[in-house]
């Protein structure tokens, strides 16, 4: 090969962005390595022991020390096999904790007895130490002091109830210890080991040793639980990043409806080199979910895409990409993700829609009785509104949410009013005394689309109020340039329509059951037959994951990520 050759070969290897892989077999043995030592160690420690398993230290160890030693063999089997997941992303924290956690292990069991746990701990520990460069994940800074406060907590309260204890049992000591004897009596509990206090009660030093040494296994339990919490990242939403990216959504924001909800103030981004593409982001519970295709030139899409793979590779977060369109899941399937359908979205065509025909009876009488009813609707820009009616809007929304929490992620903005949002659009519903019964707002989708992303309607309303609100949309359409509205998503909708089609299979019928019985939390058939109604377009909407295994992760992340399962921190709604 020629020099030129050479160097363009390259040069094609450098631009090439990176691809996801399978972590290494050598760190997914070692994981699971260190889970069976972990599940063995627990094991051991709370089956009673044998006769001829004697401590070598029996003599120098009392016996709340040795009860001490298996509680916290049992503990340390159990964070072992806790820290499996985070060995198996590569994170240098649980590889630390892991090589700490061993050689505790193998002090553990030499206290309490046990020849087994013993090599099988130190096997592992070597084993840790020999495989260190597979783990170079990053972890999050801020964990470190949030695990320090609670191992401060734990152990400050642990040495004062070890303290107070061993003082209303003052007159009870075999010999006077003095206060800082009774200090040192609680601190050395706290690990297990036997002060300088004597009791003449066995009871009553069993009570103090049980006492300090639980809070000190909280305290290692909750520091290790803490430090191994998953890195969020950098903070989002951005002054700069935000002005970017409506600048992109502006060149390029036709060609996916989700686009704009791109700039959720929850959600962080991921640019290519050239910053013409990005990723949108938001990290829920160690996975990195990103939603719709990504934004900007398709043709830098693969580099955003690998930038964001790195990004999920240095600091050890599953990647999975939520409701991404057909040309988003091709482009991230030839990343090396793999991808399933998720469901539809449903899209009107302005120009064809219409109120006649049979198909449509139902959705016209239903707007003929709400009009015969008195109630209108004003269909108008955000930016078009007074302050007074804006306020009206923002209160009218927070009134009618339903619960507290404001649901949605990958297709919902969860705000009202905010002076950035001037494009979108607002159907303000009014009964004939001119109290606002209903709003929909629709943010935009390009420069001729809107996509639905707010519906609020007051529940003891006619029937028929969502629409009329939606076919005012759809009329009114024309008159600000828009040529086509996509509506809710429908989660697997194609189960609902193979199951209604002549012929369905037993197993169709039987997952359409399934779906069913979940419609009553979460509403999967009635999304779809409320888009269903308006005759629309559906187009395929996307999930997109590393493996199999990584499934449930995903589906708990998405879920927690639209706030249908409780989060910590979960943020209260906000209208505006």
């Amino acid at each position: 090969m020629s020099v030129v050759g050479e160097r363009a070969a390259v040069s094609r290897a450098e631009a090439a962005p990176p691809r996801w892989v399978r972590p290494p077999s050598a760190r997914r043995v070692v994981a699971r390595l260190v889970q069976f030592t972990g599940a063995a160690g627990a094991v051991f420690s709370v089956l009673p022991p044998r006769h001829h398993h004697v401590s070598m230290l029996a003599g120098m160890v009392p016996t709340a020390g040795l009860v001490t030693a298996r509680a916290a063999a049992a503990l340390v089997g159990v964070l072992l096999v806790y820290l499996g997941a985070g060995l198996r992303r590569g994170k240098r924290r649980a590889w630390q904790l892991a090589l700490v956690l061993s050689l505790v292990s193998v002090a553990l069991h030499v206290v309490k007895g046990g020849l087994v746990p013993t090599v099988f701990a130190g096997g592992i520990a070597a084993l840790l130490v020999a495989e260190r460069d597979e783990f170079t994940a990053a972890g999050e800074r801020r964990n470190r002091w949030r695990a320090a406060r609670a191992c401060v907590t734990f152990l400050g309260s642990g040495f004062v109830l070890g303290f107070a204890e061993i003082a209303v049992r003052v007159n009870r000591l075999d010999r006077p210890a003095g206060v800082l004897g009774w200090a040192e009596h609680a601190a050395l509990g706290l690990i297990g080991v036997s002060g300088p206090v004597h009791f003449r009660s066995p009871l009553g030093a069993l009570t103090v040793s049980l006492t300090t040494g639980a809070f000190g296994l909280l305290a290692f339990a909750s520091g290790a639980v803490l430090l191994l919490r998953p890195c969020t990242g950098a903070r989002p939403g951005a002054g700069d990043d935000q002005d970017r990216l409506r600048a992109v959504l502006d060149r390029h924001g036709a060609a996916d409806s989700l686009g704009y909800f791109a700039l959720r103030t929850d959600k962080q981004l991921v640019w290519a080199p050239s910053g013409r593409a990005a990723v949108a982001y938001r990290v829920v519970n160690g996975v990195s979910l990103a939603s719709g295709d990504p934004l900007g030139l398709p043709s830098e899409w693969p580099r955003a895409i690998g930038e964001w793979l790195a990004d999920c590779a240095a600091h050890g977060w599953t990647p999975a990409v939520l409701a991404c369109g057909t040309a988003g899941g091709r482009a991230y399937q030839r990343a090396g993700l793999d991808v399933i359908e998720l469901g539809d979205e449903a899209i009107v065509d302005v120009a064809g829609f219409a109120l006649q025909g049979r198909p449509m009876r139902g959705v016209r009488q239903a707007v003929g009785r709400m009009r015969r009813a008195g109630y209108t609707c004003a269909v108008v820009r955000q930016r078009d509104l007074s302050a007074e009616t804006l306020a009206e809007v923002v209160g009218c929304a927070d009134a009618l949410r339903d619960g507290k929490v404001e649901r949605g992620f990958s297709m919902a903005l969860s705000r009202v009013g905010d002076p950035a949002d001037g494009d979108c659009l607002l159907v303000l519903c009014r009964d004939g005394d001119g109290a606002l019964r209903g709003i929909l707002q629709f943010v935009p989708w390009g420069r001729h689309g809107l996509s639905l992303d707010l519906m609020r309607g007051d529940r003891s309303a006619p029937n028929g109020l969502t629409e009329l609100m939606v076919v005012s949309a759809i009329e009114a359409a024309p008159g600000f340039g828009v040529e086509r509205i996509s509506l809710n998503f429908a989660v697997l909708r194609s189960v609902f329509a193979r199951a209604e089609e002549l012929g369905a299979g037993p197993v169709v019928r039987l997952w359409c059951r399934i779906l069913r019985a979940a419609t009553r939390r979460w509403q999967i058939e009635s999304l779809y037959r409320a888009n269903a109604k308006y005759l629309p377009d559906w187009q395929p909407r996307f999930l997109c994951f590393p493996s199999a295994r990584d499934l449930p992760r995903i589906a708990l992340a998405a879920l927690s990520a639209e706030s249908f399962l409780p989060a910590r921190g979960a943020r209260a709604a906000s209208p505006a």
